[in-house]
């Protein structure tokens, strides 16, 4: 098969690739400007992205927006490909972030994990085109009717099915059960859909799909769907670009079938995570008592939930024990490698 560009308004990516955002700080300036020079679209996660400074713990905020265009600049400096962002709807601040990557110019946001609902409006006047993240029909839908009353549309949507890491937007008993549809399935009624809004208003909005895609086969099969790109991220993970430490990475290639598997997360969501000794012992046992909230998401019950999110996200990154996200079938990702093998596995 012979791949296409991807165009997203006036951005033109040589690849169909779009690397997949993971937080907190697994994809950051130097795995993201790794990816774009490839070709493809870096994401850089901007989920409690300011870990790393000084003043995090009592000033996460400033920290979170200091870091936040740092890690813009920094990705900027290493590459002339494109750079985006992704950015939970859910998270506290969230206009507060995004309009910070529209100060530093970032070329794409993808939101999801919510309804992203007031991103037409914070981008406005700028140059950013916008993508949100979507797990069924119905949600791109709703998404694109409440942007149009913005008098906009999306830049390109992200189509995430079953088998993504992290946060997912099914319901837990559907991923249990697995009576998910399949990304291919969810592909096509996207495609569908997004047909309707392309033929009316005369413009083109590309999809991008993602969730378990691990070979060039994987994703021929998805773009002969109605894709025009696909979202790769946990084969990312185990190169020398990826931000995270080599523990995490060792994670990822020391996993089984077994070790990974749907939680609850803390806000909320069903999301999905490798087994780790402190997830074992959240779930099991409940952790210590969380002596800091460092305010990354609303309605935050303390009390009431089993770890801090926060804390397992960042622990885990920095190579200690923690919670560590991941998408399905890491069976093939077993050796470290390079953003470059990565890719061209995909494309040669």
């Amino acid at each position: 098969m012979k791949l296409s560009e991807l165009r997203i308004g006036d951005l033109t990516a040589k690849i169909p690739i779009i690397q997949g955002g993971m937080g907190v700080g697994v994809s950051l300036s130097n795995l993201s400007s790794a990816v774009a020079n490839e070709g493809g679209i870096g994401i850089i996660s901007g989920v409690q992205i300011g870990f790393r400074e000084h003043d995090f713990s009592i000033n996460p905020i400033e920290a979170n927006l200091r870091a936040l265009g740092s890690e813009i600049r920094k990705a900027r400096e290493k590459s002339k490909g494109i750079i985006g962002m992704n950015l939970m709807a859910a998270m506290n601040n969230y206009e507060l972030y995004v309009k910070e990557a529209v100060k530093e110019k970032i070329d794409l946001i993808i939101s999801g994990a919510g309804l992203p609902i007031t991103l037409p409006k914070l981008v406005k006047d700028s140059n950013t085109k916008i993508a949100p993240i979507v797990s069924s029909a119905k949600a791109a839908r709703i998404i694109i009717n409440s942007w149009l009353k913005q008098d906009r549309l999306p830049d390109a949507v992200v189509v995430e099915g079953p088998l993504a890491g992290g946060h997912l937007g099914f319901k837990s008993e559907e991923l249990l059960e697995n009576t998910c549809k399949t990304l291919k399935q969810l592909t096509i009624e996207v495609k569908e859909l997004i047909k309707t809004y392309e033929e009316k208003y005369n413009v083109k909005i590309p999809i991008i799909s993602g969730g378990g895609i691990r070979t060039k086969t994987d994703m021929e099969e998805i773009i002969n769907a109605g894709a025009d790109g696909v979202q790769l991220a946990s084969v990312f993970v185990p190169t020398i670009e990826c931000d995270a430490h080599e523990n995490f990475k060792l994670a990822y290639i020391n996993a089984t079938h077994e070790d990974v598997f749907i939680i609850k997360s803390p806000v909320g969501m069903p999301a999905r995570a490798i087994r780790t000794n402190f997830l074992s012992n959240a779930l099991e046992n409940g952790c210590e008592p969380i002596k800091k909230c460092y305010g990354c998401m609303p309605k935050c019950e303390a009390d009431k939930i089993p770890y801090c999110i926060s804390v397992g996200l960042i622990n885990s990154v920095q190579g200690k024990d923690g919670l560590i996200f991941s998408g399905a079938n890491l069976e093939s990702i077993n050796k470290m490698t390079t953003v470059k093998e990565v890719i061209s596995s995909f494309i040669d």
